[in-house]
């Protein structure tokens, strides 16, 4: 599936130039022609590299919504040596919005739990979209209590655009569950790496987003809500949500400056959507690091890091 962004085109273009001149250098090869593709080549990595050093936050958001950007179990696949996904939360049943399982990264066991979003019309029905319900909440929960139980890192991966909110999941009660995690993740006595992959929309990114570290892709956004959802409040349409973007501060950039984050994870250039094994490579190392550095910690003193960590969160000033 194809999807070019509209600040992309100038970048698709020249890359197409370039596949072009490959595919007559190959039908007929001279050095003139061998030439052309050198400086046509040199002209697109100049070209990205401008591009992708002069993102606005929308145009990460964007990119952050990419058809074609790694989800949860992409990621999964590239970094994980083995994977055994568990199944339901022992008390409604399964989500499929929220895979969890245990695995080995780099030889290094642990438990893995994220958001998953599809590509095309029946995988988004099966994955609800990324947006998880209750017992999405609840088996990433088991898992992180069993994680626990066995002294094994946890690695939270966010990509949600926010937790479903349908009738269903209220009647089961969507809110509980998400502030339940929330309280019962400050007391795990393991490491806990939450990497946010794409979008981390409110309070369904939080659910599982209570972490020792929290790490972003580089044009993953993390906020409190969409742009689109912010730009209905104050402007009244939705046509404002480049403006939301920037005054939310949700780019990972952004957020690092404001020590919401504890680190931007690099993508390759033009995206993570250009090249998954890079992107999932530079994850690898990210969370390998983390889970180095945290599992010499503790377990009393990683709880009381963890909660002056968050109680360090945002300013205020009285009067």
């Amino acid at each position: 599936m194809k999807q070019v962004l509209e600040f992309e085109k100038p970048v698709i273009k020249l890359r197409d130039e370039v596949e072009e001149a490959r595919k007559k250098y190959a039908s007929k090869p001279s050095d003139k022609l061998a030439q052309q593709i050198t400086d046509l080549e040199a002209k697109l990595d100049k070209l990205q590299r401008e591009v992708h050093a002069n993102l606005n936050p929308w145009q990460r958001v964007q990119i952050s919504r990419h058809i074609n950007r790694p989800f949860m179990l992409d990621y999964v696949k590239h970094i994980c040596d083995e994977f055994v996904e568990l199944h339901g939360d022992r008390h409604i049943g399964d989500d499929n919005a929220m895979p969890a399982g245990f695995a080995t990264i780099g030889g290094v066991r642990v438990a893995i739990v994220g958001h998953q979003k599809g590509r095309d019309t029946k995988e988004n029905l099966l994955r609800n979209f990324g947006s998880a319900h209750p017992e999405g909440y609840r088996k990433a929960l088991r898992l992180m209590r069993m994680a626990e139980k066995f002294s094994l890192p946890i690695v939270t991966l966010i990509d949600t655009p926010g937790a479903f909110p349908g009738i269903g999941a209220e009647e089961r009660n969507i809110a509980e569950a998400i502030a339940f995690n929330l309280r019962e993740m400050m007391t795990l006595r393991t490491p806990v790496i939450a990497v946010v992959i794409g979008e981390g929309g409110s309070g369904g990114a939080l659910g599982i987003g209570i972490a020792d570290r929290v790490l972003m892709m580089e044009n993953a956004y993390y906020s409190v809500i969409s742009p689109e959802g912010c730009a209905a409040i104050l402007w009244k349409h939705r046509e404002h949500a480049p403006e939301a973007a920037s005054a939310l501060k949700l780019s990972a950039q952004d957020l690092k400056t404001l020590n919401i984050i504890d680190g931007i994870i690099p993508e390759p250039i033009g995206g993570a959507h250009n090249d998954h094994a890079a992107a999932a490579q530079a994850l690898k190392e990210a969370v390998l690091a983390a889970i180095s550095e945290l599992s010499r910690v503790p377990a009393a003193k990683l709880l009381d890091q963890r909660y002056d960590k968050f109680r360090a969160l945002g300013q205020f000033t009285e009067a």
